[in-house]
């Protein structure tokens, strides 16, 4: 029986950038603030950490750091997907070696494979690691999308302990709870979804909101995991309007904005990502003014 990787809220971490490589101490304050915050486990070097601009050097030493910095308090998840196989096994492995608790694979994204190259994909991966593999579905940004019938071949190898899900698509969520068995475990991948896939049996979410709102996130796993949907629904629908903000302009655009704007130095953007037009701006400090986390401008 496998037992899920996490259950709760997992945060996409930004990865704070200098002009030229990672801020180490503003991201070790970051992760301060998650697990001072209930956060359950950090994913590190995914969309959100911008990991497809970063060096070698700066993915394996940035895992590295939230491995030390994390100290076993809760795991750390590494993205190492790529597009093709050999990478993908190479980068698996040597995050394996910095010390990483479970990998976050994406689909290979512009190759846009089968669903056979699919299963032959994610099976040399995980064959070639220790680590729990989890799967990630994002077909907006690779443009392929995982069948539930492959959900349920994939779901036979030991190694791969789930999928973060953010293809959108509930009659297919629903399929694959159906075809795949109950230790397969399914993390939402959207923060406004979060409730709706827990209640089709998810274990959670692997969240970019928890960046700025942490407690909150945390605070609708734990009542989605303790079955109080009507709770969770309420809080869900409260949430609603600061995810659209944290995903008014391509992520991580808006949630690094925001970071910034709240003093966190989560620092630039890098290339081809920029920063936003002054209306997203206007929109995000909206956002975080009604939370509380940034005093109103004066007008």
């Amino acid at each position: 029986m496998r037992k899920p990787l996490f259950t709760g809220s997992g945060v996409a971490i930004v990865t704070p950038f200098t002009n030229e490589t990672v801020n180490f101490a503003a991201l070790g304050r970051l992760l301060d603030f998650q697990l001072q915050n209930g956060t359950d486990a950090v994913i590190v070097c995914g969309t959100t950490g911008e990991a497809t601009t970063m060096s070698y050097h700066e993915r394996m030493r940035t895992i590295e750091f939230c491995v030390e910095r994390v100290d076993g308090r809760v795991p750390v998840i590494a993205g190492s997907g790529s597009n093709a196989t050999e990478t993908a096994v190479t980068l698996s492995r040597d995050a394996e070696r910095a010390g990483a608790d479970g990998l976050l694979v994406v689909t290979p994204y512009y190759n846009k494979a089968s669903q056979k190259g699919l299963i032959r994909h994610y099976t040399a991966i995980a064959d070639a690691v220790d680590r729990p593999v989890i799967l990630y579905d994002v077909p907006s940004r690779t443009g392929v999308t995982i069948a539930p019938e492959t959900y349920a071949e994939l779901s036979k190898h030991p190694n791969i302990n789930g999928v973060k899900e953010a293809g959108g698509n509930f009659s297919n969520i629903q399929k694959t709870r159906n075809l795949c068995p109950a230790d397969f475990s399914i993390w939402s991948g959207n923060d406004d979804e979060t409730a709706a896939i827990c209640m089709l049996g998810g274990r959670g979410v692997i969240s970019v909101v928890a960046n700025v709102l942490p407690a909150q996130m945390h605070r609708l796993t734990e009542l989605c995991l303790a079955n109080d949907y009507a709770a969770a629904g309420k809080l869900q629908l409260e949430l609603k309007d600061f995810c659209d903000a944290m995903f008014c302009d391509v992520n991580p655009i808006p949630v690094k904005t925001a970071l910034n704007l709240m003093g966190w130095e989560a620092g630039p953007l890098r290339l081809p990502l920029c920063e936003p037009d002054e209306a997203v701006t206007a929109r995000i400090r909206r956002a975080l003014e009604r939370y509380g986390l940034l005093e109103a401008e004066a007008v």
